[in-house]
């Protein structure tokens, strides 16, 4: 799943090509990545509404149009918005396309249809798209390591398992959880509450540059991910940890392992991170 440094890619991608653009017409394909409001009303009111700004939260991409109103889209596993002139074929699995003022297209393609849409109206209360419940931005100026251990620090439950909960952190997932506990030395699968302030100090100081490095990488592609363009992020020869198992660890040299944390593919260091 794209995680909070793909998302602000896409961001930054599509902002510069999309902003003072007006959609013209909107075709949907697969109404089922339609949540809110009903598909065929989601294609008409979009219509003559002019996109003014792009912004991120957590996992969610949002476009802001010019009358308050806010497209937002999380793409869940395979899902994709990408711009591309109107003359292109489109791509398999493109469920959505909406027409743009300057004669291109923003398309919404997806393999597993897990992904979602929302028209948010002004003065709208979002009780449906699920960003109300999520917690701080990562690179806020709020993070640091007194909220991290005050959120996380009573749980008995894995410290990844903390890192993944959206209520939490917003947009932080399985990569950058596990790139961010090598980086701090802190084993993925100990009980929150069994880390010290200097762990959490540690694991809090980490979080932020592992999210820039990927974010100035245009993120992390394995096989679905692209940005806003097509273009595949370059972050993967980066990672220190995940999907790196068996392969040695970078520091010392000792074989990382594979483990579920929570249901979940983990990758560590059993030198590093004991």
């Amino acid at each position: 799943m794209p995680e909070l440094p793909e998302i602000e890619t896409v961001k930054r991608t599509l902002s510069p090509l999309l902003c003072g653009k007006s959609f013209t017409d909107c075709t949907l394909f697969n109404e089922t990545v339609i949540k809110h409001p009903q598909p065929a009303l989601f294609a008409r009111r979009i219509i003559g509404r002019q996109i003014r700004e792009i912004s991120r939260r957590g996992k969610y991409l949002l476009l802001h149009l010019d009358d308050g109103a806010v497209l937002a889209a999380h793409l869940r596993m395979t899902g994709r918005l990408l711009y591309a002139p109107a003359d292109r074929p489109l791509k398999p699995h493109t469920h959505v396309v909406c027409a743009l003022s300057d004669g291109c297209r923003l398309c919404y393609t997806d393999v597993r249809r897990f992904g979602r849409l929302w028209l948010i109206e002004p003065g709208e209360t979002d009780d449906f798209t699920g960003m109300s419940a999520l917690g701080i931005e990562p690179l806020s100026p709020e993070f640091g390591p007194e909220y991290l251990q005050s959120a996380l620090g009573k749980r008995s439950a894995a410290v990844k398992q903390g890192l993944l909960d959206q209520h939490v952190l917003a947009g932080l997932g399985n990569i950058y959880a596990d790139e961010s506990l090598f980086a701090a030395g802190i084993c993925p699968c100990r009980g929150a509450n069994s880390l010290n302030e200097e762990e959490w100090r540690r694991l809090a100081a980490a979080i932020p540059p592992v999210l820039q490095a990927a974010i100035e990488h245009n993120g992390t592609t394995f096989r679905d991910y692209v940005d806003g363009e097509g273009k595949e992020g370059e972050n993967l020869p980066f990672l220190q940890a995940y999907s790196r198992a068996g392969q040695p660890c970078f520091r010392c040299g000792t074989p990382l392992l594979k483990i579920k944390v929570g249901g979940r593919g983990t990758v560590y260091c059993p030198h590093c991170q004991k």
